[in-house]
């Protein structure tokens, strides 16, 4: 009788230990598709760099907003490569839960109007990484547990072709440069309008735009669920850039902040960004960055 009451609970233990090892390895089958996703997504954008890229003509943007005009004349030099697929790594601050901020290391690639891969960590407490796209949201904690696994539908696949855009402004100037699909228009004499139309997905965002052409705020009516209520709508995102450096030919911020609500008193910077480097992929280029 005594081994068996003492039989009885060492069963339920080795049953606890098999259905934890299971756990675990159908968590990390799950983790090493989602790598194999994120990998095969990065792939995909850097293929979307054009093989022989044309030089930038100052020409190409006379018709545009005189704002417009100082912005690219600023941000592009004369006879740069037109690349539009960028990798951008970083380190900052994030706020999962305002005012409250943790360490941040992230890399990204920014392919307007295909996509971003953007793959991040935060230090600190319980670690969170995982990655963000324009198809998914994906995060964990000590990189087995999701905490957040989100997408694959309209309202997300909307809400991030808005990020990709406006980042696109700051670290990608050449993929809006005139074509179809995108149209510039004049605010006022600081402010200029960029609308970026890709099949069904549109989005328009105003750039503050300096004396000297340089890009200091912008901001958009954003698609998005970051609300009390949880609830899908339109409104305001944006931030601020800064620190402005050379990089093969473009001059690109490498300190960035931006959060919901931007330009109202609800506005908080969950985003800090501090761009460690930055790389136009498939062209042999100097990638070195100057101030």
């Amino acid at each position: 009788m005594i081994t068996g009451k003492r039989t009885l609970p060492m069963t339920l233990l080795y049953l606890f230990m098999i259905l934890l090892l299971l756990m675990i390895g159908a968590l990390s089958l799950l983790r090493l598709w989602d790598w194999n996703a994120e990998r095969a997504e990065w792939q995909r954008l850097l293929s979307k760099q054009p093989e022989h890229p044309a030089q930038f003509d100052p020409q190409v943007v006379k018709g545009l907003p005189a704002a417009a005009q100082r912005y690219f004349a600023y941000t592009i030099a004369p006879g740069t490569p037109l690349l539009n697929v960028a990798e951008i790594d970083m380190k900052g601050q994030f706020s999962l839960k305002p005012p409250e901020y943790l360490p941040m290391q992230a890399r990204q690639i920014l392919a307007l109007p295909h996509g971003f891969v953007w793959k991040m960590h935060l230090i600190g407490g319980l670690p969170v990484s995982g990655s963000d796209t324009g198809s998914w949201t994906r995060f964990r904690i000590l990189g087995l547990i999701p905490v957040a696994r989100t997408g694959g539908d309209a309202d997300h696949t909307r809400s991030a072709f808005g990020r990709y855009v406006i980042e696109a402004v700051f670290w990608t100037p050449a993929a809006l440069l005139p074509r179809p699909g995108i149209r510039w228009e004049e605010v006022s004499e600081n402010v200029a309008r960029v609308t970026v139309t890709e099949g069904a997905l549109s989005q328009a965002v105003e750039i503050t735009i300096g004396a000297d052409g340089q890009p200091a705020e912008v901001s958009m009516r954003r698609w998005s669920n970051a609300n009390p209520q949880k609830t899908y709508r339109f409104q305001p995102f944006g931030g601020t850039l800064s620190d402005f450096r050379d990089v093969s030919g473009f001059r690109l911020p490498f300190r960035v902040e931006g959060g919901n609500m931007f330009g109202t008193g609800d506005y908080f910077p969950f985003y800090k960004a501090e761009v460690t480097a930055i790389r136009f992929p498939g062209v042999q280029q100097d990638s070195s960055a100057t101030r």
